[in-house]
């Protein structure tokens, strides 16, 4: 079974967690992840400036690895992640902003 993902939660929600799980379960399973789509919140989770609590999961970072790991196709929605200020470099430059924040393997789109 093909699956693609959706996540609307920010990394610290326990949702984005189960979303995680639920992606790893499905290609342990033998099932194919078409392509990951952070959206709304979710966006926050593709950032290079999210940090992480030491007690906690760092979820944005599974996230990451994850991603890299698998070789999947991780869009973020551009939209969603200006208003959000995540923002890749050609993004960073057209808004005159002083650095990017979305580092490889997050696309936006």
């Amino acid at each position: 079974m093909k699956f693609a993902i959706a996540v609307f939660s920010p990394g610290h929600a326990p949702s984005s967690r189960r979303a995680l799980l639920f992606a790893q379960a499905a290609l342990a399973g033998g099932h194919e992840i078409v392509r990951l789509f952070f959206y709304q919140d979710g966006v926050h989770s593709a950032s290079a400036n999210v940090v992480t609590p030491q007690d906690e999961n760092d979820v944005p970072a599974q996230w990451r690895e994850f991603v890299i790991t698998h070789n999947l196709d991780a869009v973020v929605c551009i939209a969603a992640a200006l208003r959000r200020g995540v923002l890749n470099d050609e993004e960073a430059n057209r808004y005159q902003r002083p650095a990017a924040n979305l580092p490889v393997p997050w696309e936006l789109s």
